[in-house]
């Protein structure tokens, strides 16, 4: 009798449990993101607005914030969309490999983007020196990020454009132009708008760029909430400028879910393969390639080079402080790794679920690094400087990815498979462990890559939260870069070398969790 009482509990607990597994995700959110913004707003009252309002200078801030953001979305709009067209449309030798690389920026810690900027154009430039304390720096390091979110947005858009359509145009006399502007144009409208609100909401809520490129002039809102945090210790003027990040970020990120929605595609289109280019073709691919160059390759050689003029500054890898940031740098991310697999799977689980929940899936990316750090600070100030403090934050900035890939491809199962395995008598647990879970796999890796380059890269929130012995290889660069004398330059030159590299190695593995069908497919 008590055994069988035991079974019936051990039964009901096992089916409660997927439940209370599915909750951790949103209580996670509730901790790491509601609180802290409550305890934000409670610092801020009407007059703390009214300051803010009417001082002159945040003013400014705040237009040239919205300023350099929205002229970056229209800069890789004007850029993308030609680039995108030619390989998409065009074949040449190496396009694949093109196509493949083309994210590598987007993968690159916002650290090396910015050092790779500095070295062509700062005091000591290889290229054009003189341009620091100028607004086209950071205007750079936008494109240099944005660039390729737009060229794969783009790309992606082109793909769902029907090759009977363009084919049915061309019989009728249509000229490559006047394809573009009537049959591609308004399919890709949907994907241009959400590539858009994807680069403006990068380049609003950005910090690490900023901080390291826009001088005294060109600073944006995350760097002065940085500033009046860490130097001048007034929380009320930095609240009142979170939640207009806050604000900013929440209306492009909605626009975003929006237009997400209208550019899903839910069946297979036949793209138009792309043919060999004739005669004016050939420049305009030239052209077009060396634009993607310039812009997305070029300060990650600039940092090579500079890194092996560097001399004996190299003899910074035998330092053991180098080793301790590497050590840490590895560290937090294998410990972040951890809990944002155990998030993401979780969240993506009770997202396929429940829909409602899927409009949670991209709150992290709405909220910055800087907005979260201090928030947490205000709402749990006995944890600051906690180590689970911090790697809560890097696993809150890296499950989302892991979210978005696994759902993609939960999403598009076919329920055939896991109704044959009901009907051969597999449990649930069964049928998760052995057909969901193996058909995962490689959304998974892809996922798990673009978090672990996340995590290697972090900044913002590293420079907010973390003590001087938890040093990572981000804050020694910066700190490096903020120590004056040309050995200090060379050295952060070799370590962002170094953290390149490390970026690079993350990008290798998601590369190499595609499978051959992926590769040709977009």
């Amino acid at each position: 009798m008590k055994l069988n009482s035991l079974k019936v509990g051990a039964g009901r607990v096992g089916e409660k449990l997927p439940y209370l597994l599915l909750l951790l995700p949103l209580g996670f959110l509730l901790a790491v993101v509601v609180l802290p913004l409550g305890a934000m707003l409670q610092q801020t009252n009407a007059t703390s607005f009214h300051m803010v309002w009417q001082d002159e200078y945040m003013r400014r801030l705040l237009g040239w914030t919205t300023l350099q953001a929205a002229g970056s979305s229209l800069l890789t709009l004007l850029l993308g969309v030609p680039v995108a067209w030619a390989i998409t449309r065009w074949q040449f030798a190496g396009r694949n490999l093109v196509l493949r690389l083309v994210m590598l920026p987007f993968v690159m810690p916002t650290l090396v983007a910015g050092v790779g900027i500095l070295a062509l154009f700062g005091s000591q430039g290889l290229l054009w020196r003189g341009w620091e304390g100028t607004p086209w720096l950071l205007l750079y390091g936008n494109v240099f990020f944005n660039l390729p979110v737009m060229v794969r947005a783009v790309y992606q858009g082109l793909c769902q454009v029907p090759a009977s359509r363009l084919y049915a145009a061309q019989t009728l006399g249509s000229s490559v132009w006047q394809r573009f502007i009537q049959v591609e144009l308004p399919q890709l409208l949907p994907w241009l708008a959400g590539g858009m609100c994807m680069v403006f909401l990068y380049c609003f809520s950005g910090f690490g760029l900023a901080l390291l490129l826009g001088g005294e002039h060109y600073i944006t809102l995350e760097v002065q909430i940085y500033q009046l945090i860490a130097y001048e210790l007034d929380m009320a003027q930095a609240g009142v400028l979170v939640l207009w990040v806050l604000a900013s970020t929440l209306v492009s990120g909605m626009v975003y879910a929006l237009v997400s929605r209208l550019s899903t595609q839910a069946n297979m289109v036949r793209m138009l393969p792309p043919r060999i280019p004739i005669r004016w073709q050939k420049w305009a691919l030239l052209l077009a390639l060396l634009l993607l160059l310039g812009c997305c390759v070029l300060p990650l050689m600039a940092v090579a080079w500079r890194a092996v003029l560097a001399g004996s500054s190299w003899l910074v890898l035998l330092d053991g402080s180098t080793w301790q940031a590497l050590f840490n740098t590895v560290r937090f991310t294998v410990m972040a790794m951890l809990l944002a697999l155990l998030l993401g799977m979780t969240h993506a689980a009770l997202a396929h679920r429940w829909t409602w929940v899927r409009s949670l899936t991209f709150l992290p990316f709405m909220v910055s690094p800087v907005c979260v750090s201090f928030g947490l600070l205000l709402c749990y100030p006995e944890w600051t400087a906690s180590l689970t403090m911090l790697i809560c934050t890097y696993a809150l900035l890296a499950y989302p990815f892991i979210t978005k890939d696994v759902l993609s491809a939960w999403d598009s199962l076919p329920l055939s498979y896991i109704q044959a395995a009901r009907t051969l008598g597999a449990s649930s647990w069964q049928v998760m462990l052995y057909v969901i879970l193996p058909l995962l796999r490689p959304a998974l890796q892809r996922g798990l890559a673009l978090a672990a380059a996340t995590c290697v890269g972090e900044f913002a929130a590293t420079l907010f939260l973390s003590r001087p012995e938890w040093q990572t290889l981000t804050t020694l660069i910066y700190h490096y870069l903020s120590t004056a004398g040309r050995d200090n330059y060379d050295k952060a030159m070799v370590l962002t070398l170094l953290l390149m590299l490390l970026a690079m190695l993350f990008f290798g593995l998601l590369e190499w969790s595609k499978s051959k069908k992926e590769q040709h497919l977009c």
